[in-house]
């Protein structure tokens, strides 16, 4: 049975429902804007309370049975009315499960900020996040300056709401409806690679809703239970209570976990390293973003076979394997166990001819392997039909040089991932030494220049142009052979490059995670642009 109250706040009074069992997890669902009310979340607030938790729900001010202006409420009052509606009603200290609709997806960042570890699950439904510069602007008669400042292109990409759902580590679901006519697609992707990075993150796909998720959960019980279900699994343990109970298992009776951190760099998946109650360590590889849950299956049975080839080749440093589920048949998420390695990821400026020159010689190494059986064929990350690029005849070049038959090559053993971000390096100076490769879940069999290009690529971005064109020279230094003539080569350098195309930044997160916040969209684009240019010019003789 739900409770109605009305709370006064800020010569405002609020209007709302509450219910439920006094104690343990608080659910606070939060409407959207516009014509947006608690009226049409009432059947979803009962759903957690079914499932023995605490719900409550208010009119924002200017709302449904709230007072107050719809024009004068901003994103600064809307935050600060659910603080005040929470701490009223939800208890000092139980963990809170949270859901924002729309622009609610705003607010649930901001409480996430303001309550930290008390924010045990967030529910987000078709939501929007805004600049910085919107934030304590009123929302005005939709003509106004707030209006202004959220339609302003791209604006929401320097959203701190994403920051703050980045650094989340508790339950996420993100709710995606298969119209929305007011969320962008970009927005959407954003959120969920921003919840991808810590949370342990479940997307649910509605296909056929629109924008208002809310009334679609009304209407649909089945998606309704759906949502709070997921959103209360694993409550007690932020949502990994299966992936936990699988890792002791592996440990054998009697041992434990006593502790637990995320390793920062990881792109495609979540790494952990856990510390055992012998103060020995491993690390933990979880595939929680969708598009690479879904490959799991693939990716961590290469990766698995790998390292079981790899044990004990003293060329090669790679991890050990401990276990693996790799359909999530027992964990909340595709995982692999592995060892851990010493070392640290370096993207520094430091020392950074002799980590080059240990990368070159390293990579050498890898293409020595010879294994019993060969992995899969490489494949294309971002085939030349579905390359996109800037305007300018400075792409169509490189685009055209791309356009043609792959060319023939000598197979090797390939990385097929290795960059700065995959190896672990120990000491400093005279005493600089890799440690570590590690992440081979695309290990594939092709030419040599493949890992070569991709290398390339990633230094020309994270240190400068000149360091990524020189890498081959630096490989052939160090006893590297077979790669293609001028012509072929600059096919593979450029197969590599143009798959950051358009957006290298997206790719860079990991970097700055790492410390490189001068990595910034435009720095990268530029690094990005004179390394192609000059990728012509060496191997094609095409001044620009």
């Amino acid at each position: 049975m739900l409770l109605d109250f009305t709370h006064d706040h800020d010569g405002e009074r609020l209007s709302g429902v509450y219910g439920g069992a006094p104690s343990g997890a608080t659910a606070v669902v939060l409407h959207g804007a516009g014509t947006s009310s608690r009226e049409r979340l009432l059947p979803l607030v009962r759903e957690f309370v079914a499932h023995g938790c605490r719900g409550v729900a208010f009119d924002f001010s200017g709302h449904g049975q709230s007072t107050g202006r719809l024009g004068e409420l901003s994103l600064r009052r809307r935050f600060e009315q659910a603080v005040a509606v929470i701490d009223a009603y939800a208890g000092a200290d139980g963990p809170l499960v949270l859901v924002g609709f729309s622009m609610s997806g705003q607010t649930v960042a901001d409480l996430v900020r303001h309550y930290g570890d008390r924010v045990a699950a967030l529910g987000l439904c078709a939501p929007a996040v805004y600049t910085a510069a919107a934030w304590d602007v009123p929302f005005g008669d939709g003509n106004g300056r707030f209006s202004g400042l959220i339609r302003q292109l791209d604006s929401w990409r320097t959203a701190p709401a994403l920051e703050i759902l980045r650094a989340y580590e508790g339950r996420a679901v993100l709710a995606v409806p298969g119209t929305d006519a007011v969320i962008p697609p970009a927005v959407t992707e954003a959120v969920q690679d921003a919840l991808a990075a810590r949370a342990q993150y479940t997307r649910l796909d509605l296909p056929g809703a629109p924008h208002q998720v809310g009334m679609w959960f009304r209407e649909h019980a089945e998606d309704r239970r759906e949502f709070v279900a997921a959103m209360l699994n694993g409550l007690g343990d932020r949502g990994w209570t299966a992936t936990r109970a699988w890792v002791a298992k592996q440990l054998g009776q009697g041992r434990s976990v006593t502790g637990s951190r995320l390793l920062s760099g990881g792109w495609s998946s979540q790494m952990r390293r856990l510390t055992l109650d012998d103060g020995t360590e491993l690390v933990q590889r979880a595939f929680v973003k969708p598009f690479f849950r879904r490959a799991a299956a693939g990716l961590l049975a290469r990766e698995a076979s790998v390292l079981t080839l790899l044990a004990g080749h003293e060329g090669v440093p790679a991890p050990g394997l401990v276990a693996a589920d790799a359909t999530a048949e027992h964990c909340d998420h595709p995982t692999l166990l592995m060892s851990a390695l010493p070392g640290r990821v370096r993207v520094d400026e430091d020392d950074l001819d002799r980590r080059l020159d240990l990368l070159a010689a390293q990579l050498v190494r890898v293409h020595d392997v010879v294994p019993s059986e060969r992995p899969r064929t490489y494949q294309a990350w971002t085939p030349p039909e579905r390359v996109r690029t800037p305007d300018g005849a400075l792409w169509e070049r490189a685009v055209e040089a791309i356009r043609r038959d792959p060319p023939p090559y000598e197979g090797r053993f390939l990385h097929r991932d290795f960059h700065p971000g995959n190896v672990l390096f120990a000491g400093a100076g005279p005493e600089l030494r890799i440690t570590g490769v590690v992440d081979w879940v695309e290990t594939s069999w092709g030419p040599a220049d493949l890992d070569v290009a991709h290398c390339s690529t990633a230094l020309a971005l994270l240190h400068g142009p000149e360091y990524g064109l020189a890498f081959r020279e630096r490989y052939e230094a160090h006893g590297g052979r077979g790669l293609a003539a001028d012509p072929d080569h600059l096919y593979w350098r450029l197969l590599d490059a143009l798959h950051y195309c358009p957006d290298a930044a997206k790719l860079a997160g990991p970097w700055r995670d790492l410390g490189r916040h001068d990595l910034t969209s435009d720095v990268l684009r530029d690094r990005l642009e004179a390394y192609v240019a000059g990728l012509l010019r060496r191997y094609a003789g095409q001044g620009l």
